[in-house]
C-alpha cells in the first residue's frame, strides 16, 4: 500500500487576482521540485461562498461534511486541551485575549499585537478560571493554549444551556454553526444575542455577557496588565469568543472512514482536538521560537509516524499569522521556511516511488485582506507513478492553468478523490 504525507500550509494561499501572489514571490525550490512531478488543481475548503476558520476546513478537507458534522469550534479546541464538555450542559468557545477601550468597548486590537506570551496568558486565565457568574448556578472555565488563545466553557450544575449564541467578536459571524470572517465590521465587542427563541439560548447569551463584563473588570487591572502597561505593551483586558458548541460531533473514525491508518502531527489546540475526535494517532508538538529547530523535529516526527501509519497529516501554521497582519513579506518569508526547513528535506528522506505527498492549504488569507477569503486553494499531489500535469511551481494560477483535477467544489471531496487515484495505480 502507498503512504501518503498529507501537508497543509495553514492560510498560504492567496486570491489569484492579486497575481503576484505570495506563494508566486516565494523562493520554494522544494514545493516546486514536488510540483513538476505532480497531478493537482484548486479546491473550495468547504464551499464557494464561505470564507471558512480552520477547524471547520480541516474538517472539510480531512473528508467530513461540515454542513453535516460541524458541531463548532469550542468543543474541538477543548478537546485539543484535554476537555470533554458536559453536553447540554456546557458550552465551549474558541477565546483570543484582546486590547479594548474598557469604557466602550472599542477593540484596539484582537490578539494583543500577538505580544501576549502563553506565560502571561496562563496567569489572566487563572484569574478567570472557575468564576462564579452568579446566576442560574453557572460557572466558567478557562484555560490559555498558545499565545493570544484560549478556551472558555461557560456552565451551569442546574440549567440547560445552548450554543445558539451570537459571536462576542465582531470579526467571524455565525452562519449556523460556521462561522465565516467578515471583511468589514465595527470594531466593539459584540453583547451576545440568542439565534432562536429557546430558554437555553436566552440564558446562555445573559451568562456570556456576564463573563465578558466581569472578565473585562478583572483583567483591566491584573498586575500582569499593569506591568505589561507599565513596559509600554497592550493589556490583555478582554476576552472575545466566538465558534460556540455545545457537543462533539458523531462521527466515524477516519481509519473506518477510508481503510487507511491515519495519524497527525499539529501544533494548536483545534486541529490537535481534531485529530483526536478522528481517531488517528496524534502527535502533539507545540511550536519552538526557531522555526528551524520546529520543522526539524517536526519532520522528525513525521517520518517516524509515517513508519506506524499509512497517511500522516501534517500541519504547519507559518503563513497564516503575518498575512492576517497585512505582511506579506513576513508570509512570504514563513512560506519559503517551511519549504526550506520541512518541504526540502522532507524530498530527501521519503521515496516518492513509495510515498506520495499532498500538500494543500485549509484556506485562503490573503495579506490585502487580512482575513480569510473564500478562495480556492491550490493542491498538488507529488508521486513518481503519476504523468504529470506539467505544473511547474506550487502556485494559484499554475494549479489552476495546468492541473488535471480542476476546480474541487467542497474539500471533503479532495481526499477521497486524492486516495482513489492513489488505489487505482
Amino acid at each position: 500500500m502507498v503512504k501518503l504525507i498529507y501537508l497543509v500550509i495553514d492560510g498560504a494561499a492567496d486570491k489569484i487576482q492579486d497575481s503576484p501572489t505570495s506563494l508566486e514571490l516565494a523562493r520554494t525550490p522544494g514545493l516546486d521540485q514536488l510540483a513538476k512531478i505532480s497531478i493537482g488543481g484548486l479546491v473550495y475548503t468547504i464551499g464557494p461562498g464561505i470564507a471558512p476558520e480552520s477547524d471547520c476546513a480541516v474538517l472539510s478537507i480531512l473528508g467530513y461534511n461540515p454542513h453535516i458534522h460541524y458541531t463548532g469550534r469550542g468543543p474541538l479546541e477543548a478537546l485539543g486541551v484535554g476537555i470533554r464538555i458536559r453536553e447540554e450542559y456546557e458550552v465551549a468557545f474558541r477565546a483570543n485575549f484582546a486590547t479594548i477601550d474598557p469604557n466602550t468597548l472599542r477593540i484596539i486590537d484582537r490578539r494583543v499585537k500577538r505580544s501576549l506570551t502563553s506565560n502571561e496568558a496562563s496567569i489572566l486565565a487563572k484569574a478567570l478560571d472557575n468564576l462564579d457568574l452568579g446566576k442560574y448556578d453557572a460557572y466558567v472555565r478557562v484555560i490559555a493554549t498558545i499565545g493570544h488563545r484560549a478556551v472558555v466553557i461557560i456552565g451551569s450544575k442546574t440549567h440547560k444551556l445552548s450554543d445558539m449564541v451570537e459571536n462576542t467578536d465582531p470579526a467571524y459571524r455565525r452562519r449556523g454553526r460556521i462561522s465565516i470572517a467578515v471583511k468589514h465590521y465595527k470594531p466593539y465587542i459584540v453583547m451576545p444575542k440568542p439565534l432562536d427563541n429557546s430558554n437555553e439560548a436566552k440564558v446562555t447569551a445573559e451568562l456570556v455577557s456576564i463573563f465578558t463584563r466581569r472578565s473585562i473588570e478583572i483583567l483591566d487591572n491584573h498586575p500582569v496588565n499593569i506591568e505589561r502597561s507599565n513596559k509600554g505593551f497592550l493589556k490583555a483586558n478582554a476576552i472575545l469568543l466566538r465558534d460556540a458548541g455545545n457537543k462533539l460531533p458523531k462521527i466515524k473514525p477516519i481509519n473506518d472512514l477510508f481503510g487507511r491508518k491515519f495519524g497527525g502531527l499539529a501544533e494548536m489546540p483545534v486541529e490537535i482536538g481534531i485529530a483526536r475526535l478522528l481517531g488517528m494517532k496524534v502527535i502533539e508538538r507545540p511550536p519552538l521560537p526557531s522555526k528551524e529547530e520546529d520543522y526539524r523535529i517536526r519532520l522528525e516526527e513525521a517520518l517516524k509516524l509515517l513508519k506506524e501509519v499509512d497517511v500522516v497529516y501534517v500541519h504547519l501554521k507559518g503563513p497564516d499569522e503575518p498575512a492576517h497582519d497585512g505582511d506579506q513579506e513576513g508570509k512570504i518569508k514563513a512560506i519559503e521556511m517551511i519549504d526550506k526547513y520541512f518541504v526540502q528535506p522532507l524530498i530527501n528522506n521519503i521515496d516518492l516511488s513509495e510515498v506520495g505527498v499532498l500538500v494543500t492549504s485549509d484556506h485562503a488569507t490573503p495579506p490585502k485582506t487580512k482575513a480569510h477569503t473564500d478562495d480556492p486553494v491550490p493542491f498538488i499531489l507529488a508521486w513518481h507513478k503519476l504523468k504529470p500535469d506539467g505544473i511547474r511551481r506550487f502556485t494559484e494560477i499554475e494549479c489552476r492553468e495546468k492541473g488535471s483535477l480542476g476546480a474541487i467544489k467542497h474539500g471533503y471531496e479532495l481526499l477521497p478523490k486524492i486516495l482513489n487515484i492513489i488505489n487505482s495505480m
